[in-house]
């Protein structure tokens, strides 16, 4: 992570420099990744680096459901499904716009689809960076001025996730999402497709 984080924070000011980017609008980045990437580290290093940044949680959109709903769906449908996007698209737009952004976050301790009862709100920045898994998506796109891939080997990822979430959720987490990550990265958004691919 030591390299990757001034390496995206140095790729930002030259695009806001060599570009003018979009004069005062604020400038979107999205960091995917597959699980245990670094996406979140990685944000938060960045923004510290860069000052006048605003971080969005990619997981405050998670779409619901039990470990069991999921199970039956197909890679394509869990991709399709996971995360609201409709909401983070609605978000970013209104920041583009200048204007504050306000969104309820997935419950995580209640686990149980419904979101949180706090809001959170944000003014928008100079630089807004929207991190987590499926972030680059296609639906995404025109919000989007930079896309970063977050890459690890397997090892170093499944290491970092036991070591957040235990050992039991990890294998029951990953067994249930792999697929899904292997078809959107595979069919969806490849690794060619990205603006810039870090080591993490």
């Amino acid at each position: 992570m030591t390299a990757a984080a001034p390496q995206l924070a140095d790729a930002i000011r030259v695009k806001l420099t060599s570009e003018g980017v979009l004069g005062e609008r604020p400038f979107v980045v999205a960091i995917d990744g597959r699980s245990g990437a670094g996406k979140s580290t990685l944000a938060g290093a960045v923004a510290g680096l860069l000052g006048e940044c605003l971080v969005i949680d990619g997981d405050d959109f998670y779409a619901g459901g039990s470990l069991e709903e999921w199970a039956g769906r197909s890679p394509a449908a869990k991709v399709a499904e996971v995360m609201d996007w409709r909401r983070q698209r609605e978000l970013l737009t209104t920041l583009r716009a200048g204007k504050n952004g306000t969104w309820f976050g997935y419950d995580w301790e209640a686990f149980d689809g419904r979101l949180s009862t706090t809001a959170t709100v944000a003014e928008p920045a100079r630089v807004i960076v929207l991190e987590g898994a499926y972030s680059a998506r296609p639906e995404l796109a025109d919000q989007l001025d930079l896309r970063v891939l977050a890459e690890a080997d397997l090892p170093t990822r499944r290491r970092r996730l036991r070591e957040r979430d235990g050992e039991q959720w990890h294998d029951a987490w990953f067994d249930l999402w792999s697929q899904a990550e292997d078809f959107y990265f595979g069919r969806i958004v490849p690794a060619a497709g990205f603006d810039l691919r870090l080591a993490t």
